[in-house]
């Protein structure tokens, strides 16, 4: 037999018409939209079970950092401000920390715990006003590290930081 550049004739397989044929290639059976459905219910689940685990870890873990390290590095700065003639008042509201200036109630700096796609990270708040204007600035105390692994030397290096504004004075 030749071969030719001839476009072949369609033949339909006996028994099926060309509508059968594309009615069946564009629908799906239902045991298979069911099973993908199930299927993508149980992922949703599990990823959000994990994410609920992760932000329970990072809880526990940001309150042992408040309390082993934050807050003893903050007492310390504060003390020691207060002989340098800055005063600031350390508080502890519920799951923070703030450091507040005893000359104006919307000076402080605080801590809190951010939830991000990544992983959780402890951030600063840094909050003065200038006047009737009020800035604010946030900031992450150490970019990329989880609670667990911040030290008091992050912790200080953030405060020294934070606080130059007000020493400026």
């Amino acid at each position: 037999m030749a071969v030719t550049n001839d476009i072949l004739p369609f033949h339909e397989p006996p028994g099926n018409t060309l509508a059968d044929y594309d009615y069946h290639r564009r629908t799906v059976d239902i045991s298979e939209v069911r099973r993908q459905v199930v299927h993508a219910i149980e992922r949703a689940r599990t990823r959000a079970q994990q994410r609920r685990q992760q932000a329970a870890d990072a809880e526990r873990a940001y309150a042992v950092f408040l309390d082993d390290v934050a807050v003893p590095v903050a007492r310390m700065v504060a003390s020691a401000l207060k002989a340098e003639g800055v005063p600031f008042t350390v508080s502890t509201p519920s799951g923070g920390l703030r450091l507040s200036s005893d000359h104006g109630r919307d000076d402080y700096i605080e801590f809190g715990l951010q939830h991000a796609g990544s992983g959780a990270s402890v951030v600063g708040r840094v909050r003065r006003a200038r006047g009737s204007r009020t800035l604010e600035e946030e900031r992450a105390v150490k970019p990329g590290v989880p609670p667990q692994d911040l030290s008091a030397a992050d912790v200080l290096a953030f405060l020294t930081d934070a606080l130059e504004p007000w020493l400026e004075r």
